[in-house]
C-alpha cells in the first residue's frame, strides 16, 4: 500500500511561506537540491493544491524549450511530464496538463483508492491548504521536512492552531552543511 507523505519547507519558527506567500528564505543550494532529489525518487504521484499545481504547469512545460535550463531541470522537467499527477482543487473544473487527476470533492475516499494502488508514494509538495485538509482528514503518514534557520515571524503555518495533537516519530535526520536540518517522520495512527 503506497503512502502519503507531504514534503515542504518550513521555517524554525514553523511557517512554509511568508506573508506575502513568499518562498524566498529557503536557501536551495546544491545539498538542499540532493535531499530534495532523494525524496522525489520515492514518488509515484506528486499532489499539487491549485496554486502549486498551476505554478508548476506553467513554468515545467517550458523548461524543455528553454536553452538555458539545466541538465538537472531538464531531467526534472521529463519527469514531471510523465509521472501521474493529481491535483485537489474545489475551484477547478478540468485540468489540461497530460497526465493529471482532478479530485474535487471525496477527498479522504479517491484518496484511500490511489493509496490502494501499487507503485511508489504520493507525495504532497508544499501545497499548505492541502496539508491541511489532509491533516485534518488524517490522510498523512509521512512528513518528510526541511527546516531553514532562519525565523520568518509571520506568514503561512506548517501546523494549524487549534488542532488535535499529532504524535510523530522520527524515522531519521539529517545536518546540511548549511544548517538546514531535513527530517522524516511517520505519522503515529492513534
Amino acid at each position: 500500500m503506497r503512502k502519503v507523505v507531504l514534503f515542504v519547507h518550513v521555517s524554525l519558527d514553523g511557517y512554509v511561506a511568508g506573508p506575502n506567500g513568499e518562498l524566498n528564505w529557503i536557501s536551495y543550494d546544491q545539498d538542499l537540491m540532493d535531499a530534495a532529489d532523494e525524496i522525489v525518487k520515492t514518488v509515484g504521484s506528486p499532489i499539487y493544491g491549485r496554486v502549486t499545481y498551476q505554478m508548476m504547469e506553467s513554468y515545467w512545460p517550458t523548461v524543455l524549450n528553454d536553452p538555458k535550463s539545466t541538465q538537472h531541470d531538464i531531467d526534472h522537467a521529463n519527469w514531471i511530464e510523465d509521472i501521474e499527477k493529481v491535483v485537489i482543487s474545489k475551484s477547478l473544473r478540468e485540468v489540461q496538463w497530460n497526465r493529471t487527476t482532478l479530485i474535487n470533492e471525496n477527498i479522504a475516499e479517491e484518496i484511500g483508492k490511489l493509496k490502494q494502488q501499487p507503485g511508489k508514494d504520493l507525495v504532497i509538495f508544499g501545497s499548505p491548504s492541502i496539508a491541511h485538509t489532509f491533516m485534518d482528514l488524517d490522510l498523512i503518514d509521512e512528513y518528510r521536512l526541511t527546516v531553514s534557520p532562519i525565523v520568518l515571524g509571520s506568514g503561512t503555518r506548517l501546523f494549524q492552531e487549534d488542532k488535535a495533537t499529532k504524535r510523530l516519530n522520527l524515522l531519521s535526520s539529517k545536518v546540511l552543511p548549511s544548517g538546514v536540518l531535513v527530517l522524516h517522520y511517520e505519522a503515529k495512527k492513534e
